[in-house]
């Protein structure tokens, strides 16, 4: 078992490896070993291309030693085809005779059926290694498909005696630099942000990820009575952007107005938007009320709470959060607190 577990932490290395680049896929690794010894090893890279399976099995030299090898891999095979060929069948296809893997694909189209598709070919199949940490590593793409939802980050900062901005609603910076970087990072790691009317006129945020290098996240703001001025930053095309309002339906270059019908199903019906554009994880920033309407649906998996050295006398109360903190670490001269869901 203690042999299993050490290739099982290397899939789970080479896997983190795709964050950012990869989803809506899951994040997969996967080595193939052979008298004790690794003989290949890859990862998903780029969604729509080669799974990791493929690219561990490519990347062995001397192809005859698949016939007396154990792959190892953090997820099921797939069994289907869709931007590529099911992982199964070519397991199957070069006689590798034993498979590891770390946990079932929640995924209807596999969910067993790979397993199933590699014992009915007489591969012997060990499951469960590092269940855990698997399923911690492909948390958005589990909730995305147990849940039907995204999996949703809030993200705020507060000062050191609790306030959440100043009264006058006016900009105010919080945090150190090293926290807006850790947050710019936190950006390319997901498909999605979102804020509301006011953080986008007081803030004028670009929500993009310029003090670090990857993916730009899609922007949503919820902009009901469509009063947001076109010279925001939101609107200068540099990023997909959605804006959810009341009244208009349209698209004009990046920028789609998106049509909520209900003002009290907000979240509702944007949870349904994101599922439609399989839109899987969601970072939400502010302000105050937007992150508490999240909370007060139950409609969050994480927060990511900065608390910064600075004191207001008196100023905007912070979301109010009851969960269990599982995170505590200091950012330079700022303490980050992340709290997940019991």
């Amino acid at each position: 078992m203690s042999e299993h577990i050490k290739y099982m932490e290397r899939c789970l290395q080479l896997s983190k490896l795709g964050l950012g680049n990869v989803a809506p896929n899951p994040m997969v690794g996967s080595v193939i070993v052979h008298n004790n010894k690794i003989i290949g090893e890859g990862y998903h890279q780029q969604y729509g291309q080669a799974h990791a399976e493929v690219n561990a099995i490519n990347a062995v030299a001397n192809q005859s030693l698949l016939a007396k090898a154990t792959l190892y891999v953090n997820l099921e095979p797939c069994c289907f085809t869709g931007k590529t060929p099911p992982c199964s069948e070519l397991i199957i296809k070069h006689n590798i005779p034993k498979v590891v893997i770390g946990m079932r694909d929640p995924f209807h189209k596999v969910n067993g059926d790979g397993i199933d598709q590699l014992q009915k070919a007489g591969i012997e199949v060990i499951e469960g290694i590092l269940e855990e940490e698997c399923r911690e590593l492909n948390k958005r793409f589990i909730t995305f498909h147990q849940h039907k939802r995204p999996y949703i980050i809030l993200k705020w900062a507060q000062t050191a005696n609790g306030f959440f901005a100043p009264s006058d609603n006016s900009q105010y910076w919080i945090t150190n630099e090293e926290c807006q970087m850790l947050n710019h990072k936190w950006r390319s790691e997901e498909q999605a942000i979102l804020i509301g009317t006011l953080t986008a006129l007081i803030d004028n945020p670009r929500l993009n990820v310029r003090l670090w290098k990857g993916n730009n996240p899609l922007r949503i703001v919820i902009d009901s009575d469509n009063r947001l001025p076109g010279n925001l930053n939101l609107f200068d095309n540099s990023q997909p952007t959605w804006v959810l309002n009341l009244s208009k339906e349209a698209t004009k270059d990046k920028v789609s107005w998106k049509k909520i019908n209900d003002k009290k199903l907000l979240l509702d019906e944007l949870m349904q938007m994101l599922v439609k554009a399989n839109i899987q994880s969601l970072i939400v920033e502010g302000g105050s009320n937007t992150i508490q309407n999240f909370i007060n649906a139950n409609l969050w998996d994480e927060a990511r709470v900065f608390t910064g050295t600075k004191i207001l006398p008196h100023g905007i109360a912070c979301p109010q959060l009851v969960a269990q903190n599982v995170i505590e670490k200091s950012i330079g001269n700022n303490r980050l607190n992340v709290f997940t869901k019991e």
